[in-house]
């Protein structure tokens, strides 16, 4: 069951329509805070913020293309050890969405008291080119809709969200879209659980009858990013087919872990690659040194990859935040995205697509697996 309703945008700034809503939401203590993106006081960045004060949403940026951390991370910190009786209202784009969904069923995050507001998403801009536009004096988000408007290809857009094919919220108790909308003038608020359809309601939104534009215009997206997916599959596939292809690749990576720091789906209290497990002493270096007659250094920086591909590969969603971590452009999520697709194609599991859908690699089927001949 799901309820349409629109959010009426004056003068064309849907931005401030959003904040209407969210300072709605406030002023009727309908929630106690929201998890949302405001813009720093130097405008050189947009990161999310626990705002209890409808006044303090005047920065409020949820549309701002820019993802300096997945906000499942922020969610879990915020939940995962104890939860509380007030309630709050997170505004997520897609992939953060899908991640929190992952950690749900990975215990890392509750849901208890979070109502779930996703947006439309157009793509990011990394926050190095974020903060480039705006010391040069143009605001990263007019510059980013400007080319949605004229449907100018928008070079600045991140890999990762180049070939996403889950633009739009498939989880959330309240959609807020751009997608078949005439943003100009207004946005519409789909409610997709109770809870969402009930606030909805409870502010008195105007129905909205947009449906079918709004699914045949994110077909149209959809369909471009998925031939813009297989094309880094194909590539990425060449690019790393064989050791001789593969351990070149990696060459520049120096174990700074960023990656791992980075993903929203990597969780491990202690990793193994902090534990006691990879600390050695120097004579178990020179005798690997002997024996190989020379080390690289730093060591094991391929099997922490490949132990972090097979660790999250069924999870991951895709955001890309790993590939802006690297410090040394290692392409980790050209390869990532690929084996994880491969991987979540082989269960026929979609990451963050249900909170009732089981973990392929946490679940045992007796049916599962059996064209490689285990009966």
């Amino acid at each position: 069951m799901t309820t349409d309703a629109f959010l009426e945008v004056n003068n064309g700034n849907y931005v401030n329509a959003v904040r209407g809503f969210l300072k709605n939401l406030l002023a009727h203590k309908l929630v106690d805070a929201v998890l949302v993106p405001v813009e720093l006081p130097s405008g050189q960045n947009t990161v999310q913020t626990l705002v209890s004060n409808p006044e303090k949403l005047e920065k409020a940026n949820p549309f701002a293309p820019v993802l300096p951390v997945n906000s499942a991370r922020i969610l879990s910190a915020m939940t995962k050890k104890q939860t509380s009786n007030r309630k709050m209202a997170a505004v997520l784009k897609p992939c953060e969405l899908r991640a929190v969904v992952e950690l749900v069923k990975l215990k890392q995050v509750s849901l208890e008291n979070v109502v779930l507001i996703g947006l439309d998403c157009f793509g990011t801009y990394s926050v190095s080119d974020y903060l480039r536009l705006v010391r040069e004096g143009e605001s990263p988000s007019d510059h980013h809709f400007a080319n949605i408007r004229s449907g100018n290809d928008d070079t600045l857009v991140r890999e990762a969200c180049r070939v996403c094919e889950y633009p739009y919220p498939v989880n959330a108790d309240i959609v807020i879209g751009l997608f078949g909308v005439d943003s100009v003038k207004e946005l519409m608020v789909r409610g997709m659980t109770e809870e969402g359809i009930s606030l909805i309601q409870t502010l008195g939104l105007p129905e909205w009858n947009g449906g079918e534009k709004r699914q045949s215009a994110i077909d149209e997206i959809v369909k471009d990013r998925i031939i813009a997916r297989d094309g880094l599959f194909e590539k990425t596939s060449h690019d790393i087919a064989g050791p001789e292809k593969l351990l070149p690749v990696f060459e520049s990576c120096v174990n700074c872990h960023n990656c791992r720091d980075a993903c929203p789906i990597c969780y491990c209290k202690e990793c193994l690659f902090d534990s006691p497990t990879f600390e050695f002493g120097a004579d178990k270096y020179f005798d690997w040194a002997e024996r190989r007659e020379a080390l690289r250094m730093p060591t094991d920086t391929l099997l922490f990859h490949l132990t972090r591909l097979n660790h999250m590969a069924s999870s991951c969603v895709g955001c890309g935040l790993c590939q802006e971590a690297c410090p040394n452009d290692v392409p980790v999520f050209s390869i990532f995205r690929l084996v994880g697709d491969r991987v979540q194609s082989v269960f026929g599991y979609v990451p963050g697509r249900s909170v009732d859908e089981e973990m392929p690699l946490s679940t045992f089927r007796e049916d599962e697996l059996q064209e490689v001949g285990y009966e």
